[in-house]
This record gives structure tokens, C-alpha cells and sequence, in this order.
């Protein structure tokens, strides 16, 4: 589909479902078309049709937050729907949320609750309501949401589609309305893993800068914490621990109290009275506008003392020092995102009880300064079941490897777009994409995948990339070394050598040349198609048996 039929088929089925309660600013299909006939077809995004949370600018549009008598006209995008817009995302409308994206329900809203994509009598999950139900529906293939404590991560482990959560920062939150301006994060929504990783590789980067030492990918066996005595868990969460070993996880038990500790300081302790300062003029001031709910609990938080907010701040970080000190040597975490799915009759009876159960899980994520990937991961009765994998800050690419390996797709709603494309892939961790440095490597011998040396890289968080073939200039000598490894000599009377590249941080290439032995050396490497990459070599006089002839270190292994 071009990208004029992919819009045009976006309007009919937001026709077809009748859910007006997802949207709160849905543009003319002749303005988006015409935003379609002006995409480049090359672009990276060429085509996809985007729904965006409405706490986030939109040119032309009115940025509410879910209050009308809030905000005005955008007259630029937020940086994250300007950089989809030019990869060629094609934006359609606002949606609704929990008021000042204040709720992981997505009830808390003038223009009525967000239902359910597939059992109406039950909540979509906030407070990225209607952005999750559009990609559930099909009636997007992307969206933007937000997410402070759980408000992209919630509505897509309830709509059983996948929410990205990157590190704190790394998204611009430009054209954004605050939260809470400390813990907010751009997050986006998609029915697939590889399409919102496409999308986040193109809205991230730019405002926080990545380290030098940022890993690319998890190893081949992720050693991955999971909670112990958390009760009340449904049987799909022992189904997904179950599964672990046949999805090559080495799971390892850690006591997670620390975390919901912290869990509990967001809107127990003093760090509510963020909210306050983001909105909390607005809100006093215009408290018949303003949802309840939510204007009790922005309104109660413009009261805290300032030295509890100090004082919880100080405990907030004991709190990760400890949590941080438990996952040392692990590379993520996994947890439930939520354990119930609750009807809207439900949460008007107790909308703040309810509220708090759904974050058990979520809230202290960003609080910790982590990284997150929620994906769907089997069902609890009649409801979807997810899970969400957690890293370090900036092991983007580190916790989207792990969800790959324990993601079980959902069975979409009857009804969404005919003809959807098909998802957007790429072969580049999307934190590349977005500006993490990395260094192409070649290597021909001990560090290739399975061999003994390779751990030296997995364990740098380097990625494999690939074969290649060296430019048909290079002698290779088998050396007397433990354990053993070919020596790559360049000269003119030599041949192709066939290597493998993988693409490896800046540091972690540093502290591989730190440890190298003699004779080995780093240096340029010419391949077969004329461009040069770092790689594994020795120095010319290094002397063993020619092995040239055999062009590939793994074939002179072999016996006979």
C-alpha cells in the first residue's frame, strides 16, 4: 500500500469501529492525504500512520492534555512527531488520555472513558488510553503515548500490544505537557517489536547523550532477575517463568522490596508534588474543568512540605543504590506490567485503589532511571497478559533482545485496517539509529560466534552483524597460541579471508585493545566490497603455518 491507500484505509476503519472515545482531535482525511501524496516512498517510515497522545504538540492542532479549557493551538511540533514527520509517518489526530496524563486507568477524562479494544465493560489502561487502543483497533500502526509511571507500559500490556519505554531522556520532550518534568518520558506504541523500534530509533537521540560504553546487545544467554514471593500472580506469569529456559534466559531470584518501595514514594510520599509544579497553577485555578480525580490528587500535592519532598528524594536514592547494587551482574529484569484488568464500573467505585494496585509495577521505573520494553506474554482468563523486561539506563537495545526472546503476540481485535504493511524492520538496534556510538569490527578467528574468544565481546554488549570477506589481500597464519587463533597479515600475493563484523561501543573497543595479547594487533582491514573497518590482524613479521589457502579459519579447523 502506497501511503495515500495505507491513510485512506486508516479513515475506514476508524469508521467502521465507532470508538469516538479514542480520539480528541482527528484531522481531515483530505489534510492527511495530502501529507501522504508529499511523503518521500525511501523514507524510513514512509506511509505509517501515527496517532499521538494529546499531551504532545501537534502543528495545527490543540494540545489539551485532556482539558479543553486547557492549552492552544500547536504552532510547531513536539521534536518527536516533527522527526516521525520527516521519516514519513503521516499524523492523523490527538487522542485521549487520563486528564494531564494523570492515571494508568484511561477513565479520568472529559471526552469519556477509553473502552477496551476487545471487551468494552473493561478499562484500556492509561494514561496513553486512546493511543494504545488505535494500534490494538488497527487503526494506526504506531503511537505516541507518554509514560511517568507506567502510562505506556499499562495500556499496552492491557490491549496486548507493545510499549517501548526508553531510557529517561533520550527522547526530546519538547512540545510536551509536563507531568512530572523529572520522570517523564516519550514512549511509543505498536503492534509489533520491530516497528516501534523503528520508530523510537527515529524520535530518540539528540537530548541525552548516549555513553561510550552503551551495549548493542544482550549476550546469548541473558541472566535475567525475577521476583520472589510476589503474591497473587496469574497463571500466565508462571507460564512466561516457565518458559525462560527454552528461550535461553537464565533466570535468577532477587527480592524486589527495594523497588516497590520506591514504587510507593511517587504518589505516597513528597514526589507527587511534581505534578503540582507542572500543572498545579492551572489546576487550582480552574478546578470545574478539571476532572476530580485528578484534581484531587494534583490540587493535595500543591500542599507538600518541601522538606518531604527533600527527604523522600534523599530515601529515593538509598533506595536505587540498593536496587542497582541487586542487579549487578544481571542484564535486566522482569516483572508483571499489571496482574488484573478491571471493568470502568470497577474503577469509578475506587478509581484511586485501583489506580495504585495497576502501578504496583510501573511506578518505579523511571524513578530508578531505567530503560523498558513492555510486550504481551500469553493471557489471564479472558484478558491479555504482559510483561515488562527492564534494564540498566541505556540498555535499550539490551531489554528490546530479551522481550524478543519472551514475547508471545496477541490475537488482534476482530476489527482493524484491511491491508495493513507489513512491520518496519531493520537490522540496527534502534539506540544506534538514534546516536549510540558504534564501531564496526571485524574478525576472523577466535572471536567469531561460537568460538572461544567470542564471550569477549558478548560480554562488551557487542552485536554480531554479519559475514564478510576481506579484500583479497591477506595471508592467514595459524598461531601457536592458547586457546588457539589465526594471525591476518595483509600482503599483495594474498587472498579473501572470510570474517564475521560486529558492531561494538567505542569503550568496549578500548578495553579490547587494553587486554590484547601479542602478537595481536587492531587496525584497518580492507573488505571485498573496497571499504575498510577496524579488525583483528598481526604485524608482518609474525611467523606460523599458512593457512591462506583454506580462505576461512573455521574450514582449517575442521579435521581432514
Amino acid at each position: 500500500m502506497n501511503p495515500g491507500e495505507r491513510v485512506r484505509a486508516a479513515y475506514r476503519a476508524i469508521a467502521a469501529v465507532d470508538r469516538p472515545e479514542i480520539w480528541i482531535s482527528l484531522r481531515p482525511e483530505a489534510d492527511a492525504l495530502a501529507d501522504a501524496a508529499a511523503v518521500d516512498p525511501g523514507s524510513p517510515l514512509a506511509g505509517t500512520v501515527v496517532a499521538v497522545k494529546d499531551n504532545v504538540a501537534v502543528r495545527g492542532l490543540r494540545t489539551t492534555a485532556g482539558c479543553p479549557a486547557f492549552g492552544a493551538v500547536a504552532t510547531a511540533d513536539a521534536t518527536a512527531v516533527a522527526r516521525l514527520r520527516a521519516a514519513g509517518a503521516v499524523v492523523i489526530g490527538t487522542t485521549n488520555l487520563d486528564q494531564f496524563a494523570t492515571g494508568l486507568v484511561g477513565t479520568r477524562s472529559p471526552h469519556g472513558p477509553v473502552r477496551d479494544a476487545r471487551r468494552p465493560d473493561r478499562i484500556s489502561g492509561g494514561s496513553s488510553s486512546g493511543s494504545a487502543v488505535a494500534v490494538a483497533l488497527g487503526l494506526v500502526d504506531i503511537a505516541i503515548g507518554t509514560d511517568t509511571a507506567g502510562s505506556g507500559r499499562v495500556p499496552a500490556a492491557l490491549q496486548g500490544i507493545v510499549g517501548i519505554k526508553p531510557t529517561p531522556g533520550v527522547v526530546p520532550t519538547e512540545g510536551v505537557v509536563p507531568a512530572c518534568r523529572s520522570w517523564d518520558c516519550v514512549t511509543v506504541l505498536a503492534r509489533d517489536l520491530p516497528t516501534a523500534e523503528a520508530a523510537m530509533g527515529v524520535m530518540a537521540g539528540g537530548a541525552r547523550s548516549w555513553p561510550a560504553d552503551t551495549p548493542l546487545a544482550a549476550p546469548p544467554v541473558p541472566r535475567v532477575a525475577v521476583p520472589q514471593g510476589l503474591p497473587g500472580l496469574p497463571t500466565a506469569w508462571d507460564d512466561v517463568i516457565g518458559s525462560l529456559d527454552a528461550a535461553g534466559i537464565d533466570a535468577v531470584p532477587i527480592d524486589i522490596g527495594p523497588f516497590l518501595e520506591a514504587a510507593r514514594l511517587l504518589y505516597e510520599g513528597g514526589l507527587v508534588a511534581e505534578r503540582h509544579a507542572a500543572v498545579g497553577g492551572f489546576v487550582d485555578a480552574h478546578r470545574p474543568d478539571v476532572d476530580p480525580v485528578v484534581g484531587a490528587i494534583i490540587g493535595a500535592a500543591g500542599g507538600i512540605p518541601a522538606s518531604r519532598y527533600v527527604t523522600d528524594i534523599a530515601r529515593l536514592a538509598e533506595l536505587r543504590a540498593v536496587a542497582m547494587a541487586a542487579l549487578v551482574g544481571l542484564d535486566g529484569l522482569l516483572l508483571p506490567t499489571v496482574t488484573e484488568h478491571p471493568t470502568i464500573e470497577e474503577v469509578a467505585t475506587d478509581p484511586v485503589g485501583v489506580n495504585a494496585r495497576l502501578g504496583t509495577y510501573t511506578n518505579f521505573c523511571n524513578l530508578f532511571d531505567l530503560s523498558a520494553v513492555a510486550v504481551p506474554a500469553g493471557t489471564m482468563g479472558d484478558a491479555q497478559f504482559g510483561v515488562t523486561v527492564l534494564g540498566r539506563p541505556f540498555s535499550d537495545a539490551v531489554v528490546a533482545d530479551i522481550a524478543r526472546r519472551i514475547m508471545i503476540p496477541a490475537t488482534p481485535p476482530p476489527l482493524q485496517a484491511g491491508g495493513l504493511p507489513e512491520p518496519v524492520t531493520t537490522a540496527v538496534p534502534w539506540p544506534i539509529t538514534a546516536g549510540a556510538a558504534a564501531v564496526p569490527l571485524v574478525v576472523v578467528g577466535a572471536h567469531r560466534r561460537g568460538q572461544p574468544l567470542a564471550a569477549e565481546l558478548e560480554r562488551r554488549g557487542a552485536r554480531w552483524d554479519g559475514m564478510v570477506r576481506t579484500a583479497p589481500t591477506y595471508r592467514l597464519l595459524a598461531l601457536d597460541t592458547v586457546p588457539p587463533k589465526p594471525g591476518l597479515v595483509r600482503a599483495p600475493d594474498g587472498a579473501a579471508i572470510v570474517g564475521e563484523r560486529w558492531m561494538i561501543s567505542p569503550a568496549g573497543l578500548g578495553t579490547l585493545l587494553a587486554e590484547l595479547p601479542p602478537p595481536m594487533l587492531l587496525g584497518p582491514v580492507e573488505l571485498a566490497d573496497g571499504t575498510w573497518n577496524v579488525g583483528f590482524g598481526c604485524a608482518a613479521d609474525v611467523t606460523g603455518e599458512d593457512i591462506t589457502s583454506t580462505g576461512d579459519w573455521l574450514a582449517a579447523l575442521r579435521p581432514g
